[in-house]
């Protein structure tokens, strides 16, 4: 079994070696370990000194995102055949020595994807608590949406299987883990939690979520994004809805009052509501009805993906063909 750890780093030359330096030399079930930098566009050392203490470096011209970031960890990890890709950050808030948490119940066949949780005992010490109840507020929001219940979406420490690399196309620059998650879910991957320990520094800013409002907009458009790819019908669908409803309960009151009195006056204007919103309403419906055959035009093809990926991959490597 192969394993690739994979650190995205912004600036780190102060903590990137003691992040490598802490990652232990084996694992149980674990035969060879690639460690890769992704130096997201860095405009300090991170780079060097992290080729220098043997890691693996991929570096981006520019400063992409950490969503970039992940993607091109996922390929390097394909291009080198790794059974498994762990991502932990590069700052140290993480301890490299629970990655085994991480991987034991994917090669135990328990899960395809392993997500870190800082919140299993609470609110960890140090950390902001607007950010805390921000990560809160979106854990309800991805489970509602995907239908399974997590703690915490937003932590970077994680693990994934091949077949998850092979089926996760993530398309967010910013941020990748809300994502990955609504995708794995709704393509059939078993997605669990584990329990891990954190470490908060109150004067680091974070990378990601250095600003509420910015993580909020870009982390609302990812998820809005992958909910109208994969469930396009229920968010039209119940727009739809509420508009028909609307529209005939203004219709339902012009025609009792006419009942009563024989007469639309003074309430002619709910007749143009009533058909205003039913015609939007239909308008939604019928949208919501395409949308719902290209979502499945969307799954088709990326089984087919997952298809020509795997294919590929093994192609390079004949011994990971089963």
């Amino acid at each position: 079994m192969k394993l690739v750890i994979t650190i995205p780093a912004l600036n780190e030359e102060e903590t990137i070696l003691n992040t490598l330096e802490k990652i232990p030399g084996s694992f149980l079930g674990i035969d060879e370990i690639t460690i890769l930098v992704v130096d997201d566009g860095s405009t300090d050392n991170t780079a060097n000194l992290a080729a220098k203490a043997g890691a693996n470096v991929v570096s981006h011209i520019q400063n992409k995102g950490v969503g970039s970031a992940f993607q091109t960890a996922v390929s390097f990890a394909l291009e080198h055949n790794a059974d498994l890709l762990v991502n932990i950050d590069a700052d140290g808030q993480f301890d490299p020595n629970e990655i085994p948490l991480l991987i034991t119940p994917v090669l135990d066949r328990k899960a395809d994807m392993v997500i870190g949780n800082r919140f299993h005992s609470g609110m960890p010490v140090d950390m902001p608590r607007v950010k805390f109840r921000g990560n809160k507020m979106v854990s309800r929001l991805v489970s509602a949406i995907c239908g399974q219940s997590f703690t915490d979406v937003s932590c970077g420490f994680r693990s994934y299987n091949r077949e998850s690399l092979y089926r996760l196309n993530i398309y967010g620059q910013f941020t990748y883990t809300h994502e990955t998650i609504l995708s794995a879910v709704y393509q059939g991957l078993k997605v669990i939690e584990v329990p891990i320990s954190v470490r908060y520094y109150p004067e680091r800013r974070s990378r990601v979520a250095g600003s509420i409002p910015k993580y909020a907009i870009q982390t609302s458009k990812i998820i809005m994004r992958v909910l109208l790819d994969y469930r396009p019908l229920k968010v039209f669908g119940t727009t739809s809805i509420i508009s028909i409803v609307i529209g005939l309960a203004f219709g339902i009151f012009l025609f009792i009052h006419y009942i009563l009195t024989r007469s639309f006056t003074p309430y002619k204007t709910f007749g143009f509501l009533a058909l205003g919103f039913i015609i939007f309403g239909l308008i939604i419906l019928f949208i919501a009805l395409v949308s719902d055959m290209l979502n499945r035009m969307k799954r088709n093809q990326e089984k087919m993906l997952f298809e020509l990926k795997k294919l590929r991959h093994e192609r390079k490597n004949p011994k990971t063909s089963k």
